[in-house]
């Protein structure tokens, strides 16, 4: 369909397959002064797709050179991308719904941590985030308004690429297992009172806390005078994620600057509240509790901190090579560390920024905050020309910890009166002053970072009913936790499992390692709800829900190896499978879960090295998923057959690239499995993954 003019949409439901490239949407708007009342017609795509991540195709495109476009109660769902925009002044998206858009399928889970599931946001030049899908994706738009939007239960919500002069508020961008709202060289925006809680993917509490780059608001590569205020971004990768881009890494021009950060609640997030680097800007009134780094700074200069509340993170402020900035009328409390200030010796030789600026560690004004039960208060090495004035310390252990090349370290007033008042107006006030302030609803969400439970799709948002198996405690004891929205639950079934104890929403059980195929299934019965899917459930219907695991009874044997550039991998697969002689590791496993950072092992290669990891297994009869996440080659064969074949270190150029699937057949008995992979120079990995596509319940 091609609209020209305003037009209002027949109410109903419409299930129709978009092209599976984005080129061809199915529907384009094209024009001038043009309403489009979509009058909550659902538009329902990849009716042939069963899961998120096998969505495709583009819904609504408003074509190049097009104004004053306005939409209206559209409700899109199963798509690449739901409604994309490029070179369009005055766009305005009101009270529509897109979610359930695409979303990759994570392979972390709450015992290890997948790097496949990281994401990359460095380059956009030329599109590059359209491959993690969108609700809304605009390119080259300027004064546009959206509005009263609702984007949760997929990837990515709003992504905005050289827009200008917007207006994004009062929506709902929650529970997406990437960014709430992603800019990339876009400038002069107004992003105020929006809920972007839950954006997160690879976390698990006590056990890691990477993040993997999601966030609620991601700000990269030129994107200056922005103004974020009053939104509610907890539970996510990082609230705030800032970067100043390539070009200024390369260069040492540029920045994302003067960005005004006001009255948001970045609490909760799994690595940093707030991260800015490499930039210039404002800090204002922000609660940022219960995170690894409440502020990460790295490289920040000229940066205005003040009046945030900073309680209970790992660290409160930490910057390091950070030039003139202040720290000012914050209260921190119950922070391991509330101040974190340092540097290194030298600087990554690949960096052009630290060819073209000076980055010493220098020039810092911190008076007049509050801090109460910290472990440390100020942690300061390796810089130089830091001032204390004035900052009032309650209850906490150890007020200065001091390190190497600390010079100019002035406190001769830091236990006395300070003549500066937090009277008056601040610049960033003045201009937050000015953003209307209208009826709003805030979503409250259960405090702490454990309240975010990573499945396979993404957080789970407290709308359905959940089995989640929340630890295993070194008695083999297996604690469940049930979560459901109002009603009421069931055992079903059980099998390998035997329930020990069952309290209100709470279940124990112990395994029977001896059986391969072990669950529980619940039923359960209340209000209509949507599962994590989005597929609605009436009211009073029974839902089965369940947890499944599937234990191969493994035994590995890995044997690693040296190669050389005589028997490069990259090169010649013969005659690298040909010189592996004489491993200089061997070792035995029940699981191939293996990230290696740096060596393999104490004493051990670091680069250039191999794995043979083999087993047989004894399996029933089935089809299996089976994955294998490796950087950076890897050849996996079954029965002697080669099943995955990803033999090319270019899949390591984006993390998502190096999870290799694949569904095999395979009749009961003893089945070979032999993995072949080498590693390159940095990380590396090796992560098995095979479970039946159908459990026997």
């Amino acid at each position: 369909m091609v609209i020209t003019q305003s037009v209002t949409i027949a109410k109903g439901n419409y299930t129709l397959d978009a092209d599976t490239s984005l080129q061809k949407p199915l529907i384009i708007i094209r024009g001038k002064n043009i309403t489009v009342d979509f009058n909550e017609a659902v538009l329902q795509g990849a009716a042939n797709a069963a899961l998120p991540n096998q969505f495709y195709g583009l819904a609504v495109r408003i074509e190049k050179g097009s104004s004053n476009i306005t939409i209206l109660h559209a409700n899109i769902h199963g798509y690449k991308v739901a409604l994309l925009a490029d070179s369009v002044a005055g766009l305005q998206v009101y009270n529509s719904n897109l979610s359930y858009n695409y979303r990759q399928q994570l392979h972390s889970n709450w015992q290890r941590e997948d790097v496949s599931d990281w994401m990359s946001y460095h380059h956009n030049e030329n599109g590059e985030w359209l491959r993690y899908g969108a609700g809304i994706y605009l390119s080259n738009c300027s004064h546009a308004v959206i509005k009263g939007n609702t984007i949760t239960g997929g990837q990515c919500g709003l992504m905005m690429t050289r827009c200008n002069e917007a207006d994004v508020y009062n929506n709902n961008f929650t529970f997406n297992s990437g960014l709430g709202i992603g800019m990339y060289r876009s400038s002069h925006n107004k992003i105020y009172q929006n809920n972007l809680d839950f954006n997160v993917r690879g976390y698990s509490d006590s056990m890691y806390n990477r993040g993997q780059d999601s966030g609620g608001i991601l700000v990269f590569e030129q994107s200056s005078d922005n103004v974020f205020a009053y939104n509610s971004v907890t539970h996510s990768g990082d609230g705030f994620f800032l970067w100043a881009g390539q070009h200024t890494m390369d260069t040492g021009e540029g920045g994302c600057n003067d960005n005004i950060i006001y009255s948001n609640d970045f609490s909760f997030a799994p690595t940093n509240g707030i991260e800015v680097t490499f930039s210039r800007n404002d800090i204002e009134k922000n609660i940022i509790n219960d995170c690894d780094n409440g502020i990460w700074g790295g490289y920040s200069y000229g940066t205005y901190i003040y009046g945030n509340t900073i309680q209970g993170n790992k660290t409160g402020i930490a910057i390091e090579h950070g030039q003139n900035n202040t720290i000012t009328f914050n209260r921190f409390a119950n922070n391991k560390t509330a101040i974190k200030l340092w540097s290194r010796v030298t600087q990554p030789a690949d960096w052009g920024y630290a060819k073209y600026r000076d980055t010493q560690s220098k020039n810092y004004k911190i008076y007049s905050n509050e801090f109460t039960g910290e472990n440390i208060v100020y942690d300061v090495m390796g810089t130089d020309s830091v001032w204390f004035g004035g900052n009032h310390k309650y209850a906490s252990k150890q007020i200065f910890k001091t390190g190497e090349r600390l010079t100019r370290l002035d406190t001769s007033k830091e236990n006395g009166y300070v003549d500066f008042t937090a009277d008056g107006i601040s610049a960033a006030e003045k201009v937050v002053s000015t953003l209307p302030r209208t009826a709003f609803n805030t979503m409250h969400y259960p405090a702490g970072r454990g309240q975010m439970r990573i499945t396979e799709w993404g957080s789970y948002n407290f709308a359905y009913p959940l089995l989640w198996l929340k630890k295993v405690d070194s008695a083999g004891l297996y604690h469940f936790e049930v979560l459901h929205p109002n009603g009421v639950w069931n055992i079903k079934s059980t099998k390998g499992l035997t329930i020990v104890c069952q309290y209100q929403d709470t279940i124990l059980a112990k395994a029977d390692s001896s059986i391969q195929q072990r669950g529980i299934q619940l039923t359960y019965k209340g209000g209509s709800f949507n599962d994590e899917l989005g597929r609605r459930h009436a009211s009073g219907t029974p839902y089965t829900f369940s947890y499944d695991e599937f234990d191969t009874h493994a035994e590995w044997k890995i044997q690693y190896y040296k190669w050389d550039t005589l028997h490069n991998p990259n090169k010649d697969y013969g005659t690298f499978l040909q010189s592996l002689q004489m491993p200089f590791y061997t070792t035995q496993t029940k699981k191939l879960d293996y990230t290696w950072w740096g060596a393999v092992g104490k004493g051990l290669p670091a680069d250039s090295f191999a794995t043979v990891a083999e087993s047989v297994m004894e399996l029933p009869e089935n089809n299996y998923a089976i994955s294998i996440t490796a950087y950076d080659m890897v050849k996996l064969f079954i029965d002697g057959k080669p099943v995955i074949d990803a033999w090319d270190a270019s899949n390591s150029n984006l993390d998502e690239n190096t999870n290799h699937k694949t569904h095999v057949a395979l009749r009961g008995g003893k089945h070979t499995f032999k993995i072949i992979q080498a590693a390159n120079s940095g990380l590396a990995a090796l992560m098995f993954y095979i479970k039946p596509e159908k459990f026997d319940k």
